[in-house]
């Protein structure tokens, strides 16, 4: 983990951020490459990368961002403890050892018991400029993107109970494939590609790629807590949504009331990033010394260092 991929897997990668479901035929033709090429690009990524499916963040419950202080030597432990709950999106180690970020959903977040917790701050969030599955790596053109993005959503549903099976099988791996889901779900195939493409018809299989920031040769991985006057949260947030660099924006409850997330190749990029927010009163900014979980999932580097045996 953590070794910059060549600049075609990139490219790769990249057309998923776009469309996670996309076949290796429809990237070829659109990045001007053979299928083969790309067949053999995505295998040699699939141990770094994970294409997952993510819920319409306009249908998540409340959700949380925590700052939480650990007494030193327990903060790997707590950020377990913390990743291995479902309602438990997002969790970071930052630079320091003593302090994990993280995203709940749901109300009121849980928190483990016991004394290695020293502080808590809890920030509801208000509003979402953009996530993680809005991020795109900027390594594809803008007619290339446009080639891949997919339609947008055509009907309205409801899933049954058949349907909710089959989301959960996308939201662990987007890209399984129709006989697979029909085997995980004990359905004929043919009823599950009609059903999967019911759902994305209606956009219910959002799609995240979910990877080590630095097989993108981004080696630096921050959050920039700001405070902004609060009439001006749209304008802010909607012009750092907007940056490549970031790969996420809250507005939030709390002293600082707007959180971006950035990738940068650098300190010295990291550092001319917050520069620029000359028009900004404030910003604090904290380094994740390690990303536990992502988008609900295992991070790929934390997955590798928790697989059994």
């Amino acid at each position: 983990m953590g070794i910059e991929l060549a600049e075609l897997d990139q490219r790769v990668v990249s057309a998923l951020q776009v469309d996670g479901r996309v076949g290796p035929g429809r990237i070829a033709d659109v990045l001007g490459v053979s299928a083969r090429t790309v067949a053999r690009s995505l295998a040699r990524v699939a141990g770094v990368v994970q294409v997952v499916r993510v819920p319409d963040r306009a249908t998540l419950p409340e959700v949380t961002l925590l700052r939480v202080r650990v007494l030193r030597g327990r903060v790997e432990v707590l950020a377990d403890a913390l990743a291995r709950r479902q309602e438990v999106l997002f969790v970071d180690i930052l630079t320091g050892g003593e302090e994990i970020s993280a995203v709940t959903v749901g109300g009121s977040p849980r928190l483990p018991t016991g004394q290695a917790i020293t502080s808590v701050q809890a920030h509801r969030v208000l509003h979402v400029f953009s996530d993680a599955a809005d991020w795109r790596t900027g390594l594809l053109t803008p007619d290339e993107t446009a080639a891949l993005t997919p339609p947008a959503p055509t009907a309205h549903h409801v899933p049954d109970e058949l349907d909710q099976r089959l989301l959960d099988v996308l939201t662990a791996d987007a890209r399984t494939a129709p006989a697979a889901i029909a085997s995980a779900v004990g359905a004929p195939e043919s009823t599950v590609r009609r059903r999967v493409d019911r759902l994305v018809d209606a956009g219910l299989v959002r799609t995240c790629v979910v990877a080590d920031s630095r097989v993108f040769g981004l080696a630096v991985d921050a959050n920039v807590w700001m405070t902004v006057p609060p009439g001006r949260l749209p304008e802010f947030g909607e012009r750092l949504a907007a940056d490549p660099v970031v790969h996420g924006v809250l507005a939030t409850t709390g002293a600082t009331n707007l959180m971006a997330a950035v990738f940068c190749r650098d300190l010295a990029q990291l550092y001319r990033f917050v520069t620029a927010l000359h028009d900004i009163p404030s910003a604090e900014v904290t380094v994740v010394a390690g990303a536990v979980k992502r988008a609900g999932h295992r991070h790929p580097a934390d997955a590798v260092a928790h697989t059994p045996g």
